[in-house]
């Protein structure tokens, strides 16, 4: 099994995929056989520095986990056994083969689903399924902000947007979020003439004043993890009015741009009410397949309970997450423990 030209990963660089040095199905076994629970990773370099680092690997180990690289150049059927395949590859061969896999290997658990990820590659489809939950209860409501999708011709945006009723300034990104350095670059855009320097296939997104600060919520399984991070500024009426063009902005959310210890407005430093964020994730969980993924929400500036998210993440940096290798852990034994369960009945 050799993947050529239509394999493909979603980490920010043009690595190729980690890959071991050959372990053997009798080494696994053995392994087995000592009620080890055995991970096959399928994960770019990239991906393996940031993830797998070593007070996760040291955890693991105390744990009886043991995480072993999947090598692309043998057949995944012909490695393991695994009891779980953690993965984030992309491209249509890798996807066949894992669905396959899944087919012929029932009892392991492939995190996560292919076609499931497949879903949060496109920014049209990716907010979907909160829209069409309209979360509002006595904690606050949940929705996203108002999008437009232009697919080509970047001349007709302005009269596009003008017939949608969108109110500027519009945030531009990319239609496709496959985890790469452009997917994440976004720009602000002041004015309609403007709108025409803009490069399809893009999501156009009004703009919410939220503080200048957003919440990262991390989900591994039913866990939830959340922190602030610096986000773009608001604009106010005489910005909008004195400002014109289009401002491009790298990510905008990253680990140097905790907001965790700033010391900030109480009004926007208070992080979403805990039993809204769980029913959020829990009916998304369901929705979208997935147990793996991070939320990128938003408050509204002048608000306590209006809150929007603006961008969901397959299998996003963990490792900036605060204890996360006792949360991925404990993650990865439950799983085990739950299909034991059903072996049982």
């Amino acid at each position: 099994m050799r993947l050529k030209e239509e394999f493909s990963h979603n980490d920010d660089d043009e690595e190729e995929p980690e890959t071991m040095s050959q372990c053997s199905i009798g080494a696994l076994q053995q392994q087995h056989q000592k009620n080890l629970v055995v991970v096959g990773y399928a994960l770019t370099s990239k991906k393996v520095k940031s993830f797998l680092q070593p007070k996760l690997e040291g955890l693991a180990r105390n744990k009886g986990i043991l995480f072993v690289a999947i090598d692309q150049n043998i057949p995944l059927s012909d490695q393991g056994p695994f009891d779980i395949v953690l993965h984030k590859l992309t491209g249509k061969e890798w996807r066949q083969i894992l669905e396959e896999y899944r087919r012929t290997h029932p009892e392991v658990t492939v995190l996560d689903p292919p076609d499931a990820i497949q879903h949060l590659h496109n920014r049209q489809s990716m907010l979907q399924c909160v829209a069409d939950m309209n979360l509002s209860d006595s904690y606050g409501n949940v929705g996203v902000p108002r999008q437009l999708v232009i697919k080509r011709d970047a001349s007709c945006i302005p009269d596009a947007v003008a017939k949608a009723g969108l109110t500027l300034p519009l945030v531009a990104k990319p239609l496709v979020a496959d985890g790469s350095a452009k997917s994440h670059e976004l720009s602000l855009a002041y004015d309609q003439y403007s709108l025409r320097i803009l490069e399809p296939p893009l999501v156009l997104q009004e703009f919410v004043n939220h503080g200048g600060v957003l919440f990262k919520v991390y989900i591994v399984g039913e866990a939830i993890k959340v922190v602030r991070r610096f986000s773009l500024p608001d604009v106010t009426k005489r910005e909008l009015s004195k400002n014109a063009g289009v401002f491009r902005f790298p990510r905008v959310s990253c680990a140097a741009a905790s907001a965790d210890d700033a010391d900030l407005d109480p009004s926007v430093a208070e992080l979403p009410p805990r039993p809204l964020l769980e029913r959020l994730a829990k009916e998304l969980r369901r929705r979208l397949g997935l147990r793996l993924f991070n939320l990128d929400i938003i408050r509204e500036h002048g608000t306590r309970d209006h809150f929007y998210v603006i961008d969901i993440n397959y299998f996003p940096g963990y490792g900036k997450m605060p204890g996360y290798e006792h949360i991925f852990t404990d993650f990865l034994l439950s799983l085990v423990q739950s299909r034991y369960k059903k072996r049982s009945c």
